[in-house]
């Protein structure tokens, strides 16, 4: 494969171990979101390391308003797709509400039969609670890999009210540098830092020994991650200071279907040498 632009990928597969070479070598992690076999190959093909299974389905999927709503049985479904359709990047697959907050022993059991039933690579909590540190030990204890996300939580949403950045007075940044500190004790190989300062984000990385992946917390991340759908264009409703839109391909998509109902209806498709004879 001809991987255009990506001079420092290498062709082999990504696992938790080599998200840590990358952070000792000063690499950059590229993850993005997938929720389906096409995009997973896609993914695959363009160099990404790390494909997340986000619970974001339900807003891009599923048009929720919020990601509560998202169930363990829709979050397997769809990273069975995933894992599918790529082969080289580590996929992730979220743990979606109410998966793991209940107690470690049902966060366990649910975190055990994602990585039975999809082959993915392992699963990513939001949160640093008590009941969560002992979920993640447990999990990591038992050879389940977990990604940890603090920062601005969705799942937390109706707590916090809005989707404000999280960190800005120094009493909840030390609060989120405490929660990244104890889920590194606690075992997790990776942390998501969510719509934080980015000079909490700088610190952070630096202390942790674990890569650290940005969205919104600025450049000093050891990677960053978006939801795909959000960098090509194709939702045009959410449009944060974070994203960067490499695409506009809500436009594209949507003259397409526009060209191709205006050829049905005036007979212009299919023609001749579209037809069987």
């Amino acid at each position: 494969m001809d991987y255009i632009g990506s001079a420092s990928f290498e062709p082999k597969k990504v696992t938790t171990f080599r998200l840590q070479e990358m952070k000792k070598a000063g690499r950059k992690i590229v993850a993005l979101t997938g929720y389906d076999a096409l995009i997973a190959r896609i993914l695959d093909e363009s160099g990404i390391d790390l494909i997340l299974v986000g619970d974001s389905l339900g807003n891009v999927v599923q048009g929720l308003e919020t990601t509560i709503p998202v169930t363990l049985d829709e979050i397997i479904y769809h990273t069975k797709a995933v894992v599918r359709g790529a082969k080289r990047p580590l996929i992730i697959a979220d743990m979606p509400f109410m998966s793991f907050q209940v107690s470690a022993d049902e966060a366990f059991t649910n975190a055990g039969r994602i990585m039975k039933e999809t082959g993915c690579g392992g699963v990513k909590l939001e949160g640093a609670s008590e009941i969560i540190l002992q979920a993640i030990r447990r999990m990591t204890e038992s050879g389940i890999p977990v990604m940890g996300h603090v920062g601005l939580t969705p799942q937390s949403i109706h707590k916090f009210g809005s989707y404000r950045a999280r960190g800005k007075d120094p009493e909840e940044a030390e609060s989120i540098f405490r929660d990244a500190a104890n889920l590194e004790q606690a075992g997790v190989f990776a942390v998501v830092l969510e719509k934080i300062p980015a000079n909490l984000a700088k610190r952070i990385t630096e202390t942790l020994k674990i890569p650290t992946i940005g969205i919104g917390a600025g450049p000093y991340c050891d990677g960053q991650i978006l939801v795909y759908t959000d960098m090509l264009g194709l939702t045009i409703d959410f449009s944060p200071r974070f994203v960067r839109r490499y695409a506009r391909l809500y436009d594209t998509i949507l003259n397409a279907f526009k060209q191709y109902a205006e050829d049905v209806r005036n007979q212009n498709f299919p023609n001749e040498s579209e037809s069987y004879f």
